[in-house]
């Protein structure tokens, strides 16, 4: 969906336009922005992803390109973007800042723009650092079970299941939105069932949604029985 949205915004499919990059606790300015590597002898100042790609969009000012990072909250954000953090809002692109390490003036183009992805649901993370926020437009992705393109292949690949799949679906995610310890984060999206097809439907409910509702309600035994029930019926109707 990312890429969609860029390419859509570029106008046309060009891969190169394009890096995809994903997250994690470990991952750092070394490795995004610059840093001193390793090498048979000592150690070798490398530029990162993040350089790279800023370099080709300045050499190339007639076209946008685009970074999309996913689970963009499971890193360390300040460390990540390091002094960069100030040059990705939109009236400091182009302004000049001096890099820790080779002590390079380097700047953001205004023809480069960051996607970022996360999944609000994990307890584990913080939602995103709030310096970082405001750097942001946000738009909610919510599970497509009202939307007619999906529900069409849905119905496709499942036939006269289809129809029951998406009114328990549509039921527990009023559910889930409605629980005050949960809320609409947690409600459970469509991909589950996509590039799936009938026979995957047993397995898809027993592997995958019933232990999210073990995760959702694990001291709450009259709300995980009741989906759990709920569930289960997909597979009774």
């Amino acid at each position: 969906m990312a890429k969609r949205l860029a390419y859509s915004l570029m106008g046309c499919i060009d891969k190169s336009k394009i890096e995809f990059i994903q997250f994690h606790q470990s991952y750092s300015y070394e490795d995004f922005v610059e840093g001193y590597r390793p090498i048979e002898d000592g150690f070798k100042l490398q530029k990162g992803m993040f350089y790279s790609l800023c370099k080709k969009a300045e050499n190339d000012p007639n076209n946008n390109y685009y970074l999309i990072i996913d689970e963009i909250n499971r890193g360390n954000l300040s460390r990540i973007f390091g002094e960069l953090l100030m040059l990705i809002e939109s009236d400091k692109r182009e302004e000049e800042l001096r890099l820790v390490y080779s002590q390079e003036y380097f700047s953001i183009p205004k023809n480069l723009y960051i996607i970022g992805l996360m999944n609000t649901a994990d307890r584990s993370l913080a939602l995103i650092d709030y310096a970082l926020r405001r750097r942001f437009a946000f738009i909610r992705i919510e599970p497509a079970f009202d939307n007619i393109n999906f529900q069409n292949e849905l119905k496709s690949n499942f036939g006269d299941k289809a129809q029951a799949i998406i009114d328990v679906m549509k039921n527990i995610n009023s559910y889930i939105a409605e629980d005050k310890s949960l809320g609409k984060g947690f409600m459970i999206g469509h991909s589950y069932f996509c590039n799936k097809k009938l026979k995957d439907l047993r397995n898809i409910i027993k592997y995958d949604i019933l232990p999210l509702f073990d995760e959702y309600w694990y001291d709450d035994e009259e709300s995980l029985e009741r989906c759990i029930t709920t569930m289960n019926g997909v597979l009774n109707d």
